[in-house]
């Protein structure tokens, strides 16, 4: 048997690779990650668009279902108006971010825009990241860097902690 954390491990890339299908430049997209057999039970037509099969369907399986856009503003005050009814068995968020080498960002002066500053600097990399986190304490993690083969994709549960720290609080 496959372990939880595998499971959306996989899905969380599936999640990726859905969003990176509209190319760089896109907004936060937040899903909710809905168990496959009670969505198919309890929506019986948008399974059936969803093409899911009701005899066929695996217990453990997700089913992520993408939400309306966040608001403008900071992602932390976004996540903090979130919440999540207990048919949603977890969430997930992919966002585009800048990403500098640890030796920059410890060199970062006090008292800036730490997002203006970050944009700017000449060793930045652009990234697609993915966390996803579900009611058991699962996690998963995926980093895309811009501009790499497409197939190059660093996955684990650990990349993004403050993150899945606050999109877990999303479902208390």
């Amino acid at each position: 048997m496959v372990a939880v954390s595998d499971l959306l491990q996989e899905l969380l890339v599936e999640i990726e690779r859905h969003v990176g299908v509209a190319g760089w430049d896109q907004p936060p997209q937040l899903f909710a990650l809905a168990r496959t057999a009670d969505l198919v039970v309890r929506e019986p037509e948008f399974a059936a668009q969803l093409g899911l099969d009701p005899a066929v369907v695996p217990p453990d399986a997700l089913t992520p279902v993408e939400q309306e856009p966040l608001p403008e503003g900071p992602l932390d005050e976004s996540l903090a108006q979130v919440g999540w009814p207990r048919e949603v068995e977890g969430c997930a968020l992919v966002q585009e971010v800048v990403m500098l080498p640890p030796e920059v960002e410890e060199s970062m002066p006090e008292h800036v825009d730490v997002v203006d500053w970050a944009s700017e600097h000449p060793q930045r990399r652009e990234a697609r990241l993915g966390v996803a986190v579900l009611r058991d304490g699962s996690r998963a993690c995926t980093i895309r860097m811009r501009g790499q083969d497409e197939d190059e994709l660093l996955v684990g549960p650990d990349l993004a902690p403050h993150l899945a720290d606050a999109l877990a609080a999303t479902l208390d």
